[in-house]
């Protein structure tokens, strides 16, 4: 890699060092310790929400076992640098691989996730060896935050939606000296990555996606509206739209976010108001992370959630990661007219399992599709090794 002399207003700035505040540390545990409490559910189960045992376990743990320390100084054990693009600041994880021939690949993330969703695949995909892989298997990895998340800047303007983000990070690649790489993503992350391989920059060879833009739009169209669907779906096919039927229904976040994300202040001030929301993304994820607040971790552990839910409270980045969804005027999950080569992992508890024949009709160039066995919404911090053995055995038929 080399780094092209740039203009200071286009320099890569770095390292990046992350130090709060201890007066920070010590409001926010005052604060969790003030909770004002809700009652109780009045279900036995979370059709409801997040249930109030699980806020309070959360609130208990974060006021008197928690360490946030712990966290930042991970963080700051990994290169990071900023560089501004477009008028904003963005900031990325950009970590080399000790096997000079490993490829490039450009991770993004989502929300109600952020850098930290990826800390957990950092050495199983740059360091292979260490992790049952071989040197053929390695990637440099350039991990950004997006626009409005944790440390990059916080657009002061409208216009920052998927479209510009995707031409930031091809325009990031190419200050890094990239030219032949990969990309993957999940939720926004995926989004943004069909998004760039749709502009089909010169050094983009190929993408992998763990939620595939791959609905049909008359099937979108239908099920968002609450339409018939047409004839002739398959059994695969109908399973899947049962499933998006049920996210179209129950992703209240998202139409708040994406028509009234200012009115969200009180997350802003309330860190236990700001947890449950973070925590209520999909009924899956909620599941595993209230049995790990009950002593029972299954993926995620209580130190993964807080550690980015501490993130969004210490940037104070609730509401300008919301206006993500209101710039939003993609679907999230219809095809997109994506005509480069494109890998697709399923994971049984993502949104929805994108059927093959779906997937082949929105993507042409498939060349990798694989159902795996276990994880969902947030499989890089779910399962980890799942996750990383996708990757390498996708990227492997380009390399």
């Amino acid at each position: 890699m080399s780094q092209t002399q740039l203009t200071d207003k286009h320099a890569i700035r770095g390292p990046f060092h992350i130090h709060f505040p201890e007066e920070d540390l010590i409001e926010l545990r005052k604060r969790v310790i003030a909770t004002r409490w809700p009652d109780r559910e009045t279900v036995p189960d979370q059709s409801q929400g997040v249930k109030l045992e699980t806020a309070q376990q959360l609130a208990s743990y974060w006021a008197n076992g928690y360490d946030w320390r712990r966290c930042e100084a991970r963080l700051n054990s990994i290169p990071q640098y900023l560089t501004e693009i477009d008028g904003v600041d963005i900031h990325f994880m950009h970590i080399r691989s000790k096997h000079e021939d490993a490829l490039p690949l450009i991770i993004t993330h989502g929300w109600s996730g952020s850098i930290i969703e990826m800390l957990k695949v950092i050495e199983p995909l740059t360091d292979p060896t260490a992790y049952g892989g071989t040197a053929a298997d390695a990637f440099h990895l350039v991990i950004p935050s997006l626009p409005g998340y944790g440390f990059s800047g916080r657009p002061t303007t409208t216009g920052w939606g998927p479209v510009r983000i995707a031409c930031a990070w091809i325009e990031l690649m190419t200050r890094l000296g990239y030219t032949r790489y990969v990309a993957q993503g999940g939720d926004w992350g995926a989004i943004i990555t069909d998004l760039m391989a749709l502009q089909k920059p010169p050094g983009l060879i190929a993408m992998h996606t763990n939620m595939p833009g791959a609905v049909p739009p008359y099937i979108d169209q239908a099920l968002q509206a609450g339409n018939p669907l047409p004839p002739g779906l398959s059994e695969e096919e109908l399973r899947a739209c049962r499933q998006l039927a049920f996210v179209y229904g129950h992703i209240g976040y998202a139409k708040i976010m994406g028509t009234r994300p200012q009115t969200l202040t009180g997350l802003v001030d309330s860190p236990v108001g700001l947890a449950a929301f973070l925590i209520d993304h999909d009924a899956y994820s909620l599941e595993i992370i209230s049995q790990a607040f009950a002593g029972h971790p299954h993926g995620l552990t209580r130190d993964d959630v807080l550690d980015d839910v501490t993130l969004y409270w210490l940037t104070t980045t609730a509401i300008s990661s919301a206006r993500l969804y209101w710039e939003n005027k993609f679907s999230f999950f219809a095809a997109k007219g994506v005509t480069l080569p494109v890998a697709v992992s399923v994971f049984p508890y993502e949104l929805y399992q994108a059927p093959l024949s779906w997937a082949k009709q929105a993507y042409p160039n498939l060349f990798y599709y694989h159902r795996v066995d276990r994880g969902g919404h947030f499989a890089a911090w779910e399962v980890p090794l799942l996750f990383t053995s996708e990757l390498r055995a996708a990227f492997r038929l380009v390399r």
